[in-house]
């Protein structure tokens, strides 16, 4: 084993609940199963973290903290390996929050769910995602979480680190549904790259090396991946 994926599942704004076994990590099973076999060869290994609770919870941040915890474990089992955080929805913020652990070297946030610049009573947080590369992806049609947000959050990050980027997938929603195979093999592509080396393919190198805005803008291809199909 020599590279760890921990894969975040949504939450909510607020609950004490605990959050649902099955239908709240679907996706993410869906994704840790797609990336360990295609990183069978490097050692990799996926983990998706349940939480204690399924709210973020204003300041107590459960579901970061939460994620902090899983990667003090991956260290724990694992030793010093790199670990690459994958998070949908606000697991997606999770993600970020939780980007500045010594173990992490990346961060994939999918259609993560960020609160609006004007009800935030400080913002999001974006220097501990310095030295991590940093890939976020967003539909154009989210009505659960503004895509503007994330692009605000990536200029930001980017002043601070410069090997971020982000990917617009238009005309789809939060689930990232209609596009799914293109978002997973994008995923694919960042968190093999991030963890073990591999070269990245030429939308996500240029999406990295391209200026605000235009690296963090970038059009999601349909079709994207297809030829990295086994």
């Amino acid at each position: 084993m020599s590279g760890v994926v921990l894969l975040l599942p949504g939450g909510d704004e607020t609950s004490d609940r605990r959050p649902s076994t099955v239908l709240a990590t679907a996706s993410v099973h869906t994704l840790g199963r797609r990336l360990a076999r295609a990183g069978r060869d490097e050692g990799l290994v996926a983990h998706v973290v349940h939480y204690r609770y399924r709210g973020w919870n204003g300041s107590e941040a459960h579901l970061a903290r939460d994620a902090s915890w899983a990667a003090d474990e991956v260290v724990r089992r694992y030793g010093d390996v790199p670990v690459c955080l994958a998070g949908l929805d606000m697991g997606g913020r999770a993600a970020l929050h939780a980007g500045g652990h010594e173990a992490v070297n990346s961060v994939l946030a999918l259609a993560p769910w960020l609160p609006e610049d004007d009800v935030a009573a400080t913002p999001e947080p974006v220097k501990q995602l310095a030295g991590r590369r940093v890939m976020i992806v967003h539909g154009t049609d989210d009505r659960s979480s503004d895509p503007e947000l994330s692009f605000r959050l990536a200029q930001r990050a980017k002043k601070a680190n410069r090997a971020i980027c982000r990917f617009e997938v238009h005309s789809d929603g939060h689930r990232l549904h209609q596009h799914r195979d293109e978002v997973f093999a994008l995923a694919e592509d960042f968190v093999l790259g991030a963890l073990f080396g591999r070269a990245f393919s030429r939308p996500v190198e240029d999406a990295f090396a391209a200026p605000p805005p235009l690296g963090l803008r970038m059009p999601l291809a349909a079709g994207f991946g297809r030829s990295l199909r086994r």
